[in-house]
């Protein structure tokens, strides 16, 4: 089967000065996929390339069999995206901002869009929140209604940037959780840019670890495998959490 994400030697620069360069991965169909690295190692950008807000210096990047750069791709309606704060519309209740992306990319009449959205919601355990308010809802609620919102379009592939930032242990678990689910009952393919320790081993398949020295991939494979056997310093102290030797 063909990978749903195949990265090619791919570079990025920002005024002269290196992010990464001769990045290559792949990412298979039903994997929860992360993206790791240190402040400044450019996963963030990694991210920005994947949804199609940046383009990469040099190399390719193809998403769902398609170029992600080509004039005539519509692979953006075929991706879902939870940003790191949520990104909900505070003017509009939960409800609301899941049938948006369905308002924006269907022909679906007002009362179907709002029965899926009320699907979404209850996927991820909003089906009494319909109404609220980003306002009136607790970070974890927030982040669960971005993902429902990503979700609206049935997308195959959810891109979650940062999941577990700012939640507590317990939050951040049932979150964890919550992607499993949804991976296991929908099909669905992750890729996630985290730094969150506990998230990565709980949660991914497989990962890719950026570093801003080596501008580059320094560790690719299964993170328990990486936490127990990496002899690579800067992956056995990020695994370990230890401190860097002087």
């Amino acid at each position: 089967m063909a990978p749903v994400i195949r990265v090619t030697d791919v570079a990025q620069r920002f005024d002269g000065r290196t992010i990464f360069r001769h990045v290559s991965f792949t990412v298979a169909a039903g994997e929860v996929f992360a993206i790791l690295g240190g402040s400044g190692s450019g996963k963030s950008t990694m991210m920005r390339q994947l949804i199609g807000l940046l383009r990469p210096a040099e190399g390719r990047v193809e998403v769902l069999g398609q170029d992600m750069y080509a004039r005539n791709s519509d692979v953006l309606t075929r991706i879902g995206v939870m940003y790191q704060s949520g990104a909900l519309f505070g003017s509009m209740t939960l409800l609301e901002n899941v049938m948006l992306p369905l308002e924006m990319h269907s022909d679906l009449p007002p009362a179907a869009r709002a029965g899926i959205a009320r699907v979404k919601l209850g996927l991820v355990g909003l089906a009494d929140a319909a109404g609220r308010m980003p306002a009136e809802i607790s970070g974890g609620m927030a982040k669960r209604a971005a993902i429902a919102r990503a979700m609206a379009l049935d997308p195959p592939l959810l891109f979650l940037d940062e999941p577990s930032a700012g939640l507590d242990p317990v939050t951040s678990a049932e979150l964890d959780r919550l992607i499993l689910d949804l991976r296991e009952e929908l099909g669905i393919t992750f890729v996630v840019v985290t730094h969150e320790l506990a998230s990565i081993l709980a949660i991914a398949d497989r990962c890719l670890m950026l570093d801003r020295t080596s501008m580059g991939v320094i560790a690719e494979g299964d993170p328990r495998t990486l936490r127990d056997e990496s002899t690579e310093p800067t992956v056995r102290a990020f695994f370990r959490r230890e401190p860097m030797a002087a």
